[in-house]
């Protein structure tokens, strides 16, 4: 991903250690931000912004907030984090897959500095890591997309083959072949996390190849307004969409840092941060599933809503066996679910869908 206004931002961040002494005299926490993309994404990056706000409203003038937006992912990720650990941030949130070895290098240098990694696996004494089960809502959305399609062809926008989005593709597949065993999943990967122009082109082609409802893996509302135009579905990413798709939006799958994002602030403020590993789904409120579409009838919800709550409750893993990888080896037995481990380095798809991971 290009980002335009590297230096200004930067130069953003700089500007803020002026202030940075005043602040730490009067007592304030400063807390850093840095995202992958812009706030105005109305998807993953605005969500995580939502978290920075919660945690204004939440502890006022406790803290001082810093942001620095549409960071790519490599040397520059390392060079905003570097900057904003070096002007006094107690505890900075990076949050892209890409942001990993990055943050590992910053917090080497910084180990009084506190640091929270989103969706990688890697850690440290002052790097914890958290994640999303971004997969349990997508076999949710996975039903509804069955129920609602008439051509039994399903698109998916996908941006990086990294397990995060693939465990997500084959949960989608699988959910929906749980209510149409024919279903076909088409897949195009854009290689990036936020480009409007190139996910509106993955949804055209998609639609052009008989898919009526969209998923995507990709940050904007793009491919929701193509669905509403071509009068087609859209599961909507992040953030809720259905603002920008109010007939075709089938749910949003929503991201919930908010209550996290706070409770870490305040371990870091009264001294009870601790590095770790959070993954949080349906039953922890970290994925929500939004409010069901006018496409979504009433046996489509019935049966979404029943997975819903049994994934929320543990009755219910969406990788569960017997399940067999695209080549037809077995990698899970009948009733045995996988691991978290083994989740979270899923690289190949289920068996039956089509097509290739990119290398």
């Amino acid at each position: 991903m290009k980002f335009k206004h590297l230096a200004a931002a930067l130069a953003g961040v700089a500007a803020v250690a002026a202030g940075a002494v005043g602040a730490l005299a009067q007592g304030k926490t400063k807390v850093g931000f840095v995202y992958v993309g812009p706030i105005g994404d109305h998807g993953w990056s605005y969500q995580h912004h939502q978290g920075l706000l919660a945690v204004k409203k939440e502890l006022g003038d406790k803290v001082e907030t810093t942001h620095v937006e549409n960071v790519p992912e490599g040397p520059d990720a390392e060079r905003v984090i570097d900057q904003l650990a070096s002007q006094g941030h107690s505890i900075i949130f990076t949050t892209s897959f890409g942001f990993m070895n990055p943050t590992l290098k910053v917090a080497a240098k910084y180990p009084n500095v506190k640091f929270e990694h989103v969706s990688g696996f890697k850690r440290a004494d002052n790097v914890a890591t958290v994640n999303g089960r971004y997969y349990e809502g997508r076999y949710v959305a996975g039903i509804l997309a069955a129920k609602a399609s008439k051509s039994g062809t399903i698109g998916y926008i996908a941006s990086f083959p990294i397990p995060e989005v693939v465990m997500g593709i084959n949960a989608a597949y699988l959910g929906a072949k749980s209510v149409n065993p024919a279903v076909k999943f088409k897949i195009i990967w854009v290689s990036t996390w936020f480009d409007p122009g190139k996910e509106a082109d993955a949804a055209k082609a998609l639609a052009d190849q008989g898919a009526d409802v969209l998923f995507q893996h990709t940050d904007s509302p793009a491919a929701p307004k193509f669905a509403e135009e071509r009068k087609i579905f859209a599961i909507g990413q992040a953030s809720e969409m259905k603002a920008f798709a109010p007939n075709a939006i089938l749910t949003s799958l929503v991201n919930n840092w908010s209550p996290y994002y706070v409770s870490r602030v305040k371990a870091a403020m009264d001294g009870s941060w601790k590095s770790g590993d959070v993954w949080g789904g349906l039953g922890q409120g970290m994925l929500q599933v939004s409010p069901y579409g006018p496409g979504v009838a009433a046996d489509a919800k019935a049966l979404a809503d029943a997975a819903r709550d049994k994934i929320a409750k543990g009755e219910l893993h969406p990788f569960t066996g017997p399940l067999n990888k695209q080549d037809g080896t077995e990698f899970l037995k009948a009733g045995e679910k996988i691991a978290d481990g083994a989740l979270s380095g899923m690289n190949f798809y289920v068996q039956g869908i089509d097509g290739a991971l990119p290398k």
